[in-house]
């Protein structure tokens, strides 16, 4: 078999199976990678919502984060749930000293259910020591709003420029918590703006952030440029939404991670 390069999602762990590390390991197989984990937290959740998290200590999130590494070339990092600021302050410190050579950084703060999953006191650690060595970023509108402490509204663009000067060398601003008949996802870097516009689809998609991340971090790691592996990305996450069903009690979808890839 020809050898998959080897991408790490270093983020929580989701009960049921659609958002977090397992989101991220079915994109990473679909698209042709080899996916490693380094696990955050613990969340007990379902499609109705999240009933409780457990971070993990600091020193084992360390430890696997260096198991991996010691034993794998790691093409791609993305960054999902930390949690707390110990532990965005420990996966920063590790990046600067493993310096991967891509890092999208996915600023998980609140569930799409209203819990939240990082620390009011992390978001320092977030914005002065992590964001700055994305190679992506990739907040949706609340993240970003959350990040700038300002409502956007239709300041869409400014808002834009504003989160690529905290550091990241790309931002990618997601729409699907905007209005109207279609997402709108922005893809700013220091050449411009790059636009992607795809039909809403009449219902929520659990674990999309997460799966759009991993999707750009895979698609990094096969050698893509960031400008096409954010378009390839959104392209294929909008085929996962299509493919997508319920498999609980609640209203949520989980995504279509299988089916013909587009690589």
């Amino acid at each position: 078999m020809t050898a998959k390069p080897n991408t790490l999602t270093i983020a929580g762990s989701d009960s049921g199976g659609g958002a977090g590390i397992q989101a991220d390991l079915k994109t990473f197989q679909a698209l042709g990678t080899h996916g490693l984990t380094a696990i955050t937290a613990v969340t007990s959740q379902n499609t109705l919502g999240v009933s409780a998290v457990h971070t993990l200590p600091a020193a084992h999130v360390r430890s696997q984060i260096d198991a991996v590494f010691a034993d794998f070339p790691i093409a791609a990092v993305k960054t999902g749930m930390l949690g707390s600021a110990a532990l965005t302050r420990l996966v920063a410190r590790t990046m600067r000293m493993r310096r991967p050579a891509w890092l999208v950084v996915d600023p998980v703060m609140i569930a799409t259910r209203g819990a939240r999953l990082l620390d009011e006191n992390a978001m320092g650690a977030l914005v002065d020591e992590l964001i700055p060595l994305a190679d992506i970023l990739t907040p949706n509108l609340p993240e970003a709003e959350a990040l700038l402490g300002r409502r956007i509204g239709r300041a869409v663009d400014e808002a834009g420029a504003d989160l690529l000067a905290l550091g990241a060398a790309g931002v990618l601003l997601k729409g699907g918590h905007g209005k109207g008949t279609d997402v709108i996802d922005r893809y700013y870097d220091a050449s411009g703006v790059i636009e992607t516009r795809y039909p809403r689809l009449p219902f929520e998609g659990h674990g999309s952030g997460c799966t759009l991340a991993s999707a750009i971090a895979a698609y990094l790691a096969r050698g893509t440029s960031p400008h096409a592996a954010v378009r390839r990305a959104s392209a294929w996450v909008n085929k996962a939404f299509q493919r997508a069903w319920r498999p609980g009690a609640g209203t949520a979808r989980v995504l279509g991670h299988g089916g013909r890839s587009i690589l």
